[in-house]
């Protein structure tokens, strides 16, 4: 089974604010692009940072409670018919209209990864500060793609957090966009 991260932090490291807002990621590169002449407007909007093909490679997602809740908050759906499963230990009230895609789950990384590859999943998005935490303890993440933001929050949610032990890397690849974002992507060794 392979698990991979795709995600977006401030320069400083956080995923969201301390109170798990994401009002920061609003316009975090407009300013940039609008400095730059060469940048047209077309592509400014129109960049996906790698995002979609990203989710063509992966056959679902995990996600804590958390990181759902806030997902729904946000407005339309984003990930079409794509599988989500969102880990939580009480009961989730999932809307009607997600019914079909969407799934609550428990268990430890390790039994939720076993599960998932007993019904054929083979690469999955992991998403959200405690969950990725918790699945980098457990040595079962091998590809992080970080997109840095052009912003300093100051505090908030970090992505990572204690660990117990080093985790290798090998740097894959580093983009940077007119936006300003910079995304890197590494491999656990």
């Amino acid at each position: 089974m392979k698990a991979s991260v795709y995600i977006a932090t401030s320069l400083d490291g956080f995923i969201a604010r301390e109170n798990g807002d994401l009002d920061w990621l609003e316009g975090s590169g407009e300013e940039v692009a609008e400095e730059k002449e060469e940048v047209s407007q077309d592509s400014a909007q129109g960049e996906d940072y790698g995002y979609k093909a990203f989710m063509d490679s992966v056959d679902a997602l995990v996600m804590g409670r958390n990181t759902f809740e806030k997902v729904l908050s946000l407005g339309p759906w984003g990930y079409g018919d794509k599988l989500v499963f969102v880990l939580s230990s009480r009961p989730l009230e999932i809307p009607k209209h997600l019914s079909q895609t969407v799934e609550a789950m428990s268990g430890s990384p390790e039994e939720v990864t076993a599960r998932l590859s007993e019904r054929g999943m083979t690469h999955l998005y992991i998403d959200g500060g405690e969950t990725v935490q918790r699945f980098l303890r457990s040595g079962l993440i091998q590809r992080l793609i970080i997109t840095k933001m052009p912003i300093l929050i100051g505090t908030g949610i970090p992505l990572f957090g204690p660990l117990g032990r080093d985790i290798k890397l090998r740097h894959v690849r580093t983009q940077s966009y007119p936006s300003g974002f910079v995304q890197s992507e590494y491999e656990i060794v």
